[in-house]
């Protein structure tokens, strides 16, 4: 089973998960980052390298957030490959804190 990126990444987009993933498996899009499920191998490292604790496993995603498993497969086809760590956006520490971000998902 591959692992997901779900709403907690909207507008934080750290990029630590992206630097211990074997594979190369994490796509990103202008906002958000997504994981190709064709690439991941379950290997969770990425899981306790996320600051935004967004990603995981598509059994264990909330019943709310079972879309982004769509969303995930889908934007990694068009979104391209991100294998190196960047800097997050200014204000992704104050974008923890909020929810429902789903709006504000920039593709």
């Amino acid at each position: 089973m591959p692992y997901v990126v779900t709403e907690p990444c909207i507008k934080c987009k750290y990029t630590d998960c992206v630097t211990v993933c074997p594979t190369d498996a994490f796509r990103e899009g202008p906002n958000f980052l997504v994981i190709d499920p064709k690439w991941c191998i379950d290997c969770t490292l990425c899981v306790a390298e996320c600051p935004a604790e967004a990603i995981f496993d598509v059994i264990d995603v909330e019943e709310n957030q079972k879309h982004f498993i769509a969303l995930n497969a889908e934007l990694a086809k068009i979104w391209p490959k991100l294998s190196e760590r960047k800097e997050p956006p200014e204000d992704a520490d104050a974008w923890l804190l909020i929810k429902d971000k789903l709006g504000f998902l920039s593709n």
